[in-house]
């Protein structure tokens, strides 16, 4: 029965519907929380800034789609590419979104250290890391701009409540390495010894490798001690950003 269904089914009953995927990718660069963004060299928005993406290829489902793309705009091999975290985002369906068909995009975000100068693709002019701090200067394609702000409010949100911000530091770190990464990606100072208290109250956060930094702080103070990361896969009690602790207070 399925098969003289199947063989009788015309999918041109239906309006055709395109399927993209776009990459909000976050890393951390000379201080600051980055986000890499991709020129356009062709029509629609030719010459406008954009998130990597592009259409999802017929053998490849969403994931391999976000890791090709990735890839082909960092130039990350296979190694780097793989310890890299990157998880769906949500999906943008409106109607209008691209001017050349239905077009829903599944967008990605993906967080990784220090990633390289990316390489522009064959489809665009120009690639660069922005400092997200610098992102109300440009005006981006398509619905680029709410889909970069709610990939930026999952990154801050998933500090809060993962350890998702031991991906960002060396396999052996200090708290105040760690401390840095936090400062960064929210976009608040910290107290050092009241996020140094928090972090080792937080089972399974960090753990410690019985090792010291081989030097003391830059004022001649004591050796910080080395911790790397733990088995945790949420944080209990979550560490809130300054904003959200003063709302629940």
């Amino acid at each position: 029965m399925e098969e003289r269904f199947l063989a009788g089914y015309d999918p041109d009953s239906y309006p055709r519907v395109a399927v993209t995927v776009d990459i909000v990718a976050l890393t951390i660069r000379d201080g600051e929380l980055n986000l890499l963004l991709i020129q356009r060299a062709e029509a629609p928005f030719a010459g406008l800034w954009a998130l990597p993406g592009g259409f999802v290829r017929p053998a490849e489902d969403l994931a391999g789609a976000a890791r090709r793309e990735l890839a082909e705009e960092t130039g990350l091999d296979a190694d780097r590419l793989g310890r890299t975290h990157i998880e769906q985002l949500a999906s943008y369906g409106t109607p209008d979104r691209d001017p050349r068909m239905r077009v829903i995009s599944v967008a990605h975000l993906a967080f990784a250290p220090d990633l390289p100068a990316p390489n522009a693709g064959t489809d665009a002019g120009d690639a660069e890391w922005l400092p997200v701090s610098a992102l109300p200067t440009r005006h981006l394609a398509f619905d680029h701009d709410r889909i970069v702000a709610d990939g930026l409010e999952r990154a801050r949100s998933k500090l809060e409540y993962t350890p998702l911000a031991t991906r960002f530091v060396a396999d052996e770190f200090t708290i105040a390495d760690l401390r840095s990464v936090y400062e960064t990606v929210w976009g608040h100072p910290l107290h050092a010894a009241n996020f140094h208290r928090k972090v080792l109250s937080v089972p399974g956060l960090v753990e410690s490798t019985g090792r010291t930094t081989e030097r003391g702080g830059a004022k001649g103070g004591p050796r910080a001690r080395l911790y790397r990361a733990g088995d945790a896969r949420l944080l209990h009690p979550a560490l809130l950003r300054p904003a959200r602790e003063e709302t629940i207070r």
